[in-house]
């Protein structure tokens, strides 16, 4: 497991684009944090680091947004999804047997699903209005 601090969004993009970079076609990256922590804000490092060339923004509504480019990013927002069968009509499942990286925000809402994932976890945590504590493990950046 590693900490890291960081101290602005572009800081925060950067070290989610260096974990782009470890990750293989196929891997589930779990996110958790309360609203603020800089989910989103992550995800837009990580696609920006897998080469999708597509705008991010937040699922909170669509439940799924696809982002395009050298390695498509499946990026989800859990908050409103219940069950099992919720992810899978989602087609959660569908998207990493495809080979795409899915990042899942809102992952605590299924601690009992994912604890036996073989998955990247990043918590994230608002220190203050510009600093963050992200925790990631699983990964190559440990």
């Amino acid at each position: 497991m590693a900490s890291y601090v960081t101290h602005s969004k572009e800081e925060t993009m950067r070290l989610a684009a260096r974990l782009a970079q470890t990750l293989a076609p196929g891997t589930l990256v779990l996110f958790s944090g309360g609203l603020g922590a800089g989910k989103t804000a992550f995800c837009e490092g990580l696609a920006r680091g897998l080469g999708c060339t597509d705008e991010v923004s937040s699922p909170t509504f669509s439940i799924v947004n696809v982002y395009r480019g050298k390695q498509p990013l499946a990026h989800f927002d859990l908050y409103r999804i219940h069950t099992r069968e919720d992810l899978m009509t989602a087609g959660f499942y569908d998207y990493l047997d495809e080979g795409m990286v899915v990042a899942a925000e809102w992952s605590e809402n299924f601690t009992q699903l994912f604890e036996d994932e073989d998955a990247v976890r990043v918590h994230m945590e608002y220190l203050g209005d510009n600093e963050r504590r992200i925790t990631v493990e699983g990964s190559a950046l440990e």
